[in-house]
């Protein structure tokens, strides 16, 4: 019984354990995956795994299933401006506080700075929703577009925000981007609108090889760090990046539930629960790449990048949490929605 128990946890959260995994073993062979190691990961991730990220995730993204959500602008808006004006806005606040009044970190401050530009995810809000019992279609109409919104937002909001440490000029930037994300994407979708997943790719499992190759680049990543030695972050200071990663996620919960369920005469209880996943989720899969492709050899890469590693599982364990509470509250006010058109 317990070892059932065991494989079934393991199979549930083998990527957690796989990131704590990677960077565990980054520590022990910080020379095979830095850069100009063995496994040259200037060429292997930039060229090859953050390509075959992008290239799954248009492989495996369905726009006909948004066809009949289209219309939905309001709740559309709210999604995206939420995740891209809103949240920057209030961590930009939340940074002056904390420099100011509590001398956070400066490495710390730029990672919640980070963190706030990235997209939303295109699996765990729509898991979550689904879940619940939400509305579906919102969930996965606005994580395809906030994704493609964000492979343009987030990279130009990054490097104004951190552009003094950028270590290549925008116009580079956007032209790697359009080379090792936009062009895989558009190959991958291409592919799937030719009928080539009627012929067994579909039973591949798309997510999991895109999560070994995310994997790869975070391994990479912390090899780079501890072979420099560039974490000038003692405990007390990762200590303190977990403590304000949890409390910021929950405040974002907590202001996106409460502003979606105060237009009870435009959302329903079902567009609630997708807009407070939607809305308040970062996606790890394509937001490591974009740093990676912008700060490749910068010297505090894994600083930056330390809160958004924190913030990937904390989504997914207190969206897990929130499922019962938010099942049994839509359940008990589903009666709302007679009252919208």
């Amino acid at each position: 019984m317990e070892k059932s128990r065991f494989k079934l946890l393991l199979r549930k959260y083998w990527f957690l354990l796989g990131i704590l995994g990677a960077i565990f073993l980054a520590e022990l062979v910080p020379s095979l995956g830095a850069t100009g190691g063995p496994l040259k990961p200037e060429w292997t991730v930039k060229y090859v795994a953050v390509s075959l990220i992008f290239f799954l995730s248009g492989m495996s993204l369905s726009f006909s299933e948004m066809k009949a959500t289209t219309s939905r602008v309001k709740v559309h808006f709210f999604v995206q401006a939420f995740t891209f004006v809103f949240i920057p806005l209030l961590i930009m606040t939340i940074n002056i506080l904390l420099r100011n009044v509590f001398a956070i970190n400066e490495w710390i401050l730029k990672g919640l700075a980070t963190v706030s530009c990235m997209p939303p995810p295109v699996s765990s809000a729509v898991i979550l929703t689904r879940a619940v019992g939400g509305n579906e279609a919102v969930a996965v109409f606005n994580s395809v577009i906030g994704s493609l919104i964000g492979l343009f937002f987030t990279p130009l909001v990054l490097l104004l925000m951190l552009g003094k440490t950028a270590v290549v000029s925008t116009l580079s930037s956007i032209y790697i981007l359009c080379q090792t994300v936009l062009l895989p994407l558009l190959v991958g979708q291409t592919l799937r609108s030719t009928g080539l997943l009627k012929y067994g790719v579909h039973q591949l499992p798309l997510s999991s090889i895109g999560q070994m190759a995310l994997l790869f680049i975070i391994f990479t990543t912390f090899c780079d760090a501890f072979r420099t030695h560039d974490i000038p972050m003692d405990a007390s200071d990762i200590l303190i990046t977990v403590f304000l990663v949890v409390l910021i996620q929950m405040i974002f919960l907590y202001m996106s539930f409460e502003l979606s369920n105060y237009f009870t005469n435009i959302f329903s209880p079902s567009d609630v629960v997708a807009i407070t996943f939607c809305s308040t989720h970062k996606s790890l899969t394509l937001g490591i790449p974009i740093l990676r492709i912008l700060f490749s050899g910068y010297a505090h890469f894994s600083q930056i990048t330390l809160p958004f590693l924190i913030y990937h599982p904390t989504q997914i364990i207190l969206g897990g949490l929130l499922v019962p509470y938010l099942k049994r509250w839509m359940n008990s006010t589903r009666s709302r929605t007679k009252l919208l058109p």
